[in-house]
């Protein structure tokens, strides 16, 4: 029996394996680098060990010293979470040798589907329908292109080793391939240390379908139905449901077989996912569907699953490493209801959704209930790290069906507080009440569809977000008044007022914020008994009835207003400040994120066009192209590859062609 567990991840992962460890009477150790060393994973843990430096190379990916950390700890069994390690054989091997328990497959198992084109040999064999195209070993790029004009254009070419959307490309012509190809070679090798691609046939309306399936070691393999995953960005998931809308009972019951003789071709043990790709073009998520690849794992939407289940499957997963046979067989798993994940990213939609790490300044979750669920490992204060994924959080709703699975989600993203970070939760209210996913009209094209619905202009500040700004500025001024009051014996003078009473001063001042590159002001009108504010557009606002639903949270200079799941970040100008922001300023191309360069394509004095590529950064595991806005010349070059930059740093710096 497992005894003592260790945890190889961080975050809401690891705090999730933790809350069924412990309730299961098992001692729990977390590990963590040092920008964890605070964080909840290590907070609700029995005990924890420092394993590394920030980066994950050096810490939570590195084997020896997570062994090490499991003998220090006298663990009987690793819980390696999903990413980092989870699908490692190699340390897999190495939770054999030091006689561990792995909380996962085999080490042959995750071989056996690490690499998407041995996968597929596998597959093809158990009669696993795939979807047509070219899984050899033969690398030659001239090769490839023949192989892609053989399948048909479009077609997507695809990191053999990984997944996540790193080394994955979309190519619509001959002409388009092999740049596409260079790009896909050189993000999976800077992923995974392997730049082997295959190529398959691109479907232009798919659905993302998975299995989540469960084996033991006593020849035991069922299936807990399927979800639906095809809301996705970058090839990343956003959205997930379950079950898949539309589904027939019959296709249900042959894509679970089908997952089932995939589990059995490679004798799997444990949680797993079989993930295909359904061609919804004339029958939705009754089309015809393909193996894509199996995640040796649990997944990170595998709540979804436990809502319409009732099931634990972090449970499940430590009986099986515990030997034991699955708790129930196939005719004993009942499908109740829908369950929907949303999962909230430090990411900007408005700039394709670019990682944006940063201070939590206020994370607060509404009450749970039973049909509701937020697993997350951040808190108020924690800092969303350059280093790792930005998922912040997963939102999780059920009910009785699709509908009123919809509703309940919305409703916890709407009561949802999270001030700081710039982040999707807007956007996913948008997205999961859009009518088409209403209607559950989704493939992986959703939101490249309707973009322009599900990440709209803003035009200005809103009213309430303005006064809920002034009234934290207000309230903050008082406090510090009356902090400052106590401080020389006056905590009776008016000075200690937290009301809006002001001395020997106007009755009217006028507060300066910038929004983006705007500036807003607001005249600030102090009454005997009320405050009210006339906003550059000439309106009057009440101060105490006019936030309309709007909170607002400060750092330093900058103010967070939050309602229903949108954000506002204004902030405060004051003369000296503004006058110290502007010196030194330059038109150069900025750092959008902070980053490490990886390759750098122009030299100083090179002529480059509108839309070419001048740079390419690398950001929590994602390529990102800098280019050029227009025709000019290239000024100078501040970064070479490898460099580390900052969010905002200026890269290059382009002047116009002379005629």
């Amino acid at each position: 029996m497992i005894e003592r567990l260790l945890i190889a991840n961080r975050g809401e992962i690891a705090v999730r394996v933790a809350r069924t460890a412990k309730r299961m009477g098992i001692h729990v150790i977390a590990v963590y680098s040092d920008t964890d060393a605070a964080a909840m994973h290590v907070a609700v843990a029995d005990e924890a060990v420092r394993i590394g430096p920030d980066a994950a190379a050096e810490s939570y990916l590195n084997i020896d010293a997570v062994i090490a950390a499991a003998r220090e700890t006298r663990a009987d069994a690793i819980h390696p979470g999903y990413g980092f390690l989870s699908e490692n054989a190699d340390f897999a091997d190495a939770c054999v040798a030091a006689e561990i328990r792995l909380v996962g497959p085999s080490a042959d198992a995750m071989r056996a589907m690490g690499d998407k084109a041995a996968s597929k040999e596998v597959m093809s064999k158990a009669d696993v329908p795939l979807v047509p195209g070219y899984h050899g070993a033969d690398q030659d790029p001239a090769m490839l292109a023949k192989q892609a004009a053989e399948i048909g254009f479009p077609v997507l070419i695809k990191a053999s080793a990984g997944g996540g959307g790193r080394g994955m490309r979309i190519v619509e012509s001959a002409d388009a391939f092999d740049e596409a190809l260079a790009a896909a070679q050189r993000e999976a090798r800077g992923a995974f240390g392997n730049d082997r691609v295959l190529i398959e046939k691109y479907l232009t309306t798919p659905r993302h379908i998975e299995v989540q399936v469960f084996g033991d070691d006593h020849g035991n393999v069922v299936h807990l139905f399927e979800r639906d995953c095809s809301l996705q960005r970058r090839y990343q998931k956003v959205v997930e449901e379950a079950p898949a809308p539309g589904m027939r009972d019959e296709r249900r019951a042959e894509i679970g077989a089908a997952a089932v003789a995939a589990a059995r071709a490679i004798d799997y043990s444990g949680a797993g996912t079989v993930e295909f790709i359904v061609d919804a073009t004339t029958d939705g998520a009754n089309g015809p569907f393909y193996f894509m690849e199996m995640n040796t794992r649990l997944q990170v939407e595998h709540p979804v699953t436990e809502f319409i289940t009732g099931l634990d499957l972090v449970e499940w997963q430590l009986l099986v490493a515990n030997g034991e046979a699955l708790p129930l067989e196939q005719g004993d798993i009942s499908l109740k209801g829908h369950a929907i994940e949303a999962r909230l990213y430090a990411e900007d939609p408005d700039r394709d959704f670019l990682p944006a790490p940063g201070h939590v300044v206020a994370f607060e979750v509404p009450e749970m209930g039973a049909s509701v669920r937020i697993d997350t490992g951040v808190a108020t204060g924690d800092d969303i790290a350059v280093s790792y994924d930005p998922m912040i959080a997963k939102v999780i709703a059920h009910g009785a069906d699709r509908d009123g699975a919809i509703a309940a989600l919305d409703g916890l993203l709407a009561a949802l507080v999270c001030a700081g970070p710039v982040t999707n939760q807007a956007f996913l209210r948008r997205a999961i009440t859009h009518p088409d996913f209403v209607c559950g009209a989704v493939d992986t094209g959703f939101i490249d569809r309707h973009r322009d619905a599900l990440i709209p202009l803003r035009d200005g500040v809103p009213d309430g977000a303005l006064a809920a700004v002034v009234a934290r500025l207000l309230a903050q001024r008082a406090r510090q008044a009356g902090d400052q009051a106590s401080a020389r014996g006056e905590a009776n003078s008016p000075w200690a007022a937290s009301d809006s009473w002001r001395a020997n001063l106007q009755n009217a001042e006028t507060l300066l914020f910038r929004d983006g590159e705007s500036e807003v002001s607001v005249c600030v009108v102090h009454d005997a008994d009320r405050v009210s504010l006339t906003l550059s557009g000439g309106q009057s606002v009440d101060l105490e009835t006019g936030c309309d639903g709007w909170s607002a949270f400060v750092l330093g200079n900058i103010y967070f207003a939050v309602a229903a799941g949108s954000q506002i970040r204004l902030e405060r100008i004051v003369a000296v400040d503004e006058a110290s922001d502007r010196a030194g300023a330059s038109g150069g191309l900025n750092a959008p994120m902070p980053g490490k360069v990886v390759r750098v394509m122009v030299a100083a004095d090179e002529q480059v066009s509108r839309g070419q590529t001048l740079m390419v950064l690398e950001a929590m595991k994602m390529e990102h192209a800098i280019t050029a806005p227009g025709d000019g010349k290239v000024a100078a070059v501040f970064f070479a590859e490898g460099d580390q930059v900052a969010e905002g740093a200026e890269l290059l710096q382009l002047e116009p062609v002379e005629d």
